[in-house]
This record gives C-alpha cells, sequence and structure tokens, in this order.
C-alpha cells in the first residue's frame, strides 16, 4: 500500500443497507472500503493494485485467506455475524492468529438476539463486537478507534533521521550474512528507539530472520516468513533513514521466487547469490539511546 493511498477497509456484508452506510462514513472518514458478500469472491480477486506474482505457490497449493488478507493489508476487517456465505468463524481465527495478520483490528456486528453468534465472534478474538443497531449508530466512532491508521507525515519525517548506531552495527552483520546475529541486534535497535521510523529495523530483522530460515532448509517457515513480512516494509517509503527500501523489496520479490520455484523438497539448492546486501548510508545518529 502506497503512503499516499487511502487506508482500505475490507467489508465480509452484504446487506445493502449496511454497505450503503459504511461506504458513506468510510469514505468522509477518508478510508475506500472493499466489499465482499461470499467467501469466493475474496478467494478468486487479486488487488488491481497489487504484484499478482504475490500469490504464486509450488504446482497444487492454492493461496489461502491469509494470502489474500496480507496481499491487501488492510487497516480494518468489518465482519457481518449473519453473513452465512462467509465462514467468519474459521477466518476471525486464522487473522488473529497468524503473524502476518494478528495486528489487524477485526470488528463483528450482529444482531442482538443471536448471543451464540457474538460469543463466538469474540471467543476467536475479534477486537470489538456489537450488536447491528449499535454499529450503525456510532459507526465513525468504531473506524476512528479501531482501525490502524498509518500517519504517513510522521513516518516521513522519521525517516530523514539518520540510523542509530546499534542499526548500523545490525545492517552490517546482516550484510555479513550473519542473519541470526543481525535479528537479535535490529531487535534491540527496535526497542530502543519510539519513533515510528523504528518498523523499518523491525522490517529488515524479518528479513534476516527469512534468509536464515532458507539457510535452514524450513520451507514452511520461509513461506510463513514472506506473509509475515508485508505488515512491516509494506507502509515504508521508498527509502527511509538512508536505507534503499525499495531495492529490498526488490530482493525479496527476486528470493521468494526463487524459493518457491525450487518448493520444499529442493530449498537445500537455493542460490544463496540472491542474499543481497541492504543498501544503507552510514550517517548515524549518536543521541538516540544506544546499547552499552
Amino acid at each position: 500500500m502506497s503512503l499516499d493511498e487511502n487506508p482500505l477497509i475490507i467489508a465480509f456484508v452484504g446487506d445493502l443497507y449496511f454497505t450503503s452506510r459504511i461506504e458513506s462514513v468510510a469514505q468522509n472518514l477518508g478510508f475506500r472500503v472493499s466489499w465482499f458478500d461470499r467467501a469466493e469472491q475474496l478467494m478468486n480477486v487479486v488487488p488491481g493494485t497489487s504484484d499478482p506474482r504475490s500469490l504464486e505457490h509450488p504446482a497444487g497449493q492454492k493461496p489461502d485467506v491469509l494470502d489474500y488478507i496480507t496481499l491487501y493489508h488492510p487497516a480494518l476487517i468489518l465482519f457481518d455475524l449473519n453473513n452465512n456465505e462467509v465462514p467468519w468463524r474459521d477466518w476471525i481465527i486464522l487473522i488473529k492468529t497468524s503473524p502476518a495478520t494478528r495486528r489487524i483490528p477485526v470488528v463483528c456486528f450482529g444482531s442482538h438476539m443471536d448471543v451464540v453468534a457474538m460469543k463466538a465472534a469474540r471467543a476467536a478474538g475479534a477486537e470489538a463486537v456489537v450488536a447491528r443497531s449499535k454499529f450503525v449508530k456510532s459507526l465513525d466512532e468504531m473506524i476512528l478507534k479501531y482501525a490502524r491508521r498509518i500517519d504517513s507525515i510522521a513516518l516521513r519525517d522519521a525517516c530523514r533521521q539518520p540510523l542509530s548506531e546499534t542499526a548500523v552495527h545490525g545492517l552490517e552483520l546482516f550484510n555479513r550474512g550473519e542473519y541470526f546475529e543481525a535479528h537479535e541486534v535490529l531487535e534491540a535497535a527496535w526497542n530502543l528507539d519510539d519513533s515510528p521510523a523504528k518498523e523499518l529495523y523491525r522490517a529488515v530483522l524479518q528479513v534476516a530472520v527469512t534468509y536464515y530460515q532458507i539457510e535452514r532448509g524450513n520451507y514452511r517457515g520461509v513461506m510463513k516468513m514472506f506473509l509475515r513480512l508485508r505488515q512491516w516494509i509494506d507502509p515504508l517509503p521508498d527509502e527511509c533513514r538512508g536505507v534503499n527500501v525499495a531495492q529490498l523489496r526488490q530482493d525479496m520479490l527476486r528470493v521468494r521466487e526463487a524459493v518457491i520455484a525450487l518448493g520444499p523438497g529442493q530449498i537445500s539448492e537455493f542460490n544463496r547469490s540472491l542474499f543481497r546486501p541492504v543498501v544503507f548510508t552510514k550517517e548515524i545518529d549518536r543521541n538516540l539511546n544506544e546499547l552499552q
């Protein structure tokens, strides 16, 4: 998702009364909405702004709901509990237990008479479950409260600052192929930072974990990391704190394509020359808190 795009709400809603109400309120608040009133709609559509190759899998393996949700990278997901065309119980559990999607807020609404469904949605992990009447009445407040909206101005401003000394050390470890150690140091840099740009360190350490899993031959773990990484790297501008994020994205796409081409049985044959270094400038902000 581009920083200049309005954040996206995915709504699994089929009732025209609610779709028109949600559309109107969401647009007034600066959000876009993608509608799905049946499960197969999500599973058959690739967002027009995304690269279809992001959903490629080895032969015989079809993308699942998490692949699509991750590709859309929504700020909020809405479920109508009265929509029986969507397996919302299973999907909420998947979304809230997967590292790739669990930070995405889920809000549900349903009949106040259907106590069983509302309890099931809460048990599945939804952040909010309300009656249909309350949902309509306080929709604007709920969107503003629960949607994960990126402050693009604050992020860009923070990305203009130099790297911390700890982060530079972590990037140098990464570029030497010491991926486990790079992960540990970048995790420390992330913990020591309190600005929006700290997510840069989280993004790079996720790449480090991905490469480490490839070296270990853990195909399943690698594919999970490709999904998990998107929530950290997608919101970043193409350059942040001197790091060429756009190049890192391209490198990850090439690595993913190579892993998929090999499949789980041949991942040990992965060409490690595809592990490219992170391109960055070494200007350091020595005023930030550092490791002792």
